[in-house]
């Protein structure tokens, strides 16, 4: 990043014991951005209007033009935002997937207006608990910002869907985020645009390859997809390969967009002391494959593991047995 851009300080990001690389960035005109998104690997392109329609979009904006509709928001006692799965949640509560496992949401979701967010926004002190709005841009948001919406630049993402072989897009996401807040480590099943519309967020990323160094929760779990690795204080003890996990990292800022590939886990984290931050998120269906070539790449071996997990799952009712299956099944026999 040039100086003429970095607005931040290495001061206002947390620290962690990992090995990390900076992602490249460059130039939306560059052919080198295609050539990373066709291997799968991150990049940051810089200087494209994807998203310039919404460079007005401040909170004074987007309160005067959003509307008064219902809104999500997630509450946290501490600045992490760890997600879950509501349907999970169920299937735990209603006993479906085993007994005496039990779960405790992290976050409380809820629907609030938008002047209320903003008002506790700018009212927060040390003790309330933190706020991090994300809400699908739909015909919901309010005409203006439908039309600010329309106008993103779409023949950009188009082109890049088109040429990538991506699936349709399934969604946007717009998040406002305080500073601080954390979506910890974790991996979509989608291609991902992540568009930095204001303030700075900073993106530790890891390839699939790294699936053991970072130990995911079983699918069952309401935090399938999820790191069971605290960063901020990690186990050793209990998750010794997290040592030999190597990432990637950057800060994103205005007008930034970053490419997260499937399957890629991504750690994001608004700069602390750096104030609110919006971004909007483009996700796209992987693509259609006609055919598979070998040697398969590392996101479709976490695919293959992910299926037979939730086969076994799904024939052995009991998640607990699915550990000593498989161990049954390999030790001594595909293990040297």
């Amino acid at each position: 990043m040039s100086n003429e851009k970095k607005q931040w300080d290495p001061s206002q990001l947390r620290k962690y014991d990992i090995n990390l690389e900076q992602i490249s960035r460059y130039d939306y005109n560059d052919p080198r951005v295609d050539e990373l998104m066709s291997q799968n690997k991150p990049v940051i392109i810089e200087n494209s209007s994807v998203v310039a329609s919404a460079k007005k979009w401040n909170l004074d904006y987007l309160e005067k033009y959003m509307g008064n509709g219902d809104y999500t928001v997630f509450l946290s006692r501490n600045h992490k935002f760890k997600y879950y799965d509501d349907k999970k949640v169920a299937k735990i509560n209603n006993g479906d997937v085993g007994k005496n496992i039990e779960f405790t949401q992290p976050t409380k979701k809820v629907d609030m207006k938008l002047p209320e967010f903003l008002k506790r926004l700018k009212e927060w002190k040390r003790g309330d608990d933190r706020l991090y709005l994300q809400q699908g841009l739909n015909n919901t948001v309010g005409s203006e910002i439908v039309r600010d919406f329309l106008n993103f630049d779409w023949n950009f993402c188009n082109s890049k869907q088109a040429k990538h072989n991506w699936g349709p897009l399934t969604y946007n996401l717009l998040l406002i985020a305080m500073e601080g807040n954390v979506t910890p480590c974790h991996y979509d099943e989608q291609q991902n645009l992540f568009a930095q519309i204001y303030g700075y967020k900073r993106c530790i990323l890891f390839p699939p390859s790294q699936f053991e160094c970072l130990y995911p929760y079983p699918v069952y779990h309401p935090h399938d997809r999820q790191s069971m690795v605290d960063f901020d204080r990690p186990e050793y003890s209990k998750f010794p390969k997290f040592k030999e996990a190597k990432g990637y990292e950057a800060v994103v800022g205005p007008g930034d967009v970053l490419y997260i590939p499937i399957y890629w886990w991504h750690h994001i984290e608004s700069l602390m002391r750096g104030g609110h931050t919006i971004t909007v998120n483009f996700w796209y269906k992987d693509g259609p494959s006609s055919s598979i070539s070998y040697p398969l790449r590392d996101y479709q071996k976490v695919a293959i593991m992910r299926n037979i997990e939730k086969m076994l799952q799904d024939v052995l009712k009991d998640p607990r047995e699915v550990g000593p299956l498989l161990r049954t099944m390999v030790l001594g026999r595909f293990t040297e």
